[in-house]
């Protein structure tokens, strides 16, 4: 399957498909058994990189939406 990356309005990338996860150390992050996993846009989570929910409680607003950038 081939990886499925959406951006929730004003919340997580819902990020679907068969992923491998790092940290910033380098660490592999276990997301065994998840086919679907939220990862945190406002960053705000407190189980980061994951997101929990508290974008909608700081009202987090999204950028607009992605602009296709012509290849030169």
């Amino acid at each position: 399957m081939a990886v499925k990356i959406t951006a929730r309005p004003n919340g997580p990338y819902l990020v679907e498909g068969d992923v491998e996860l790092y940290d910033p150390a380098g660490n592999k992050v276990d997301t065994t058994g998840k086919p679907r996993i939220a990862l945190c846009r406002c960053g705000a989570s407190v189980t980061k990189p994951f997101c929990d929910g508290t974008h909608s409680k700081i009202g987090f607003q999204a950028a607009e939406a992605a602009v296709a950038q012509e290849k030169q």
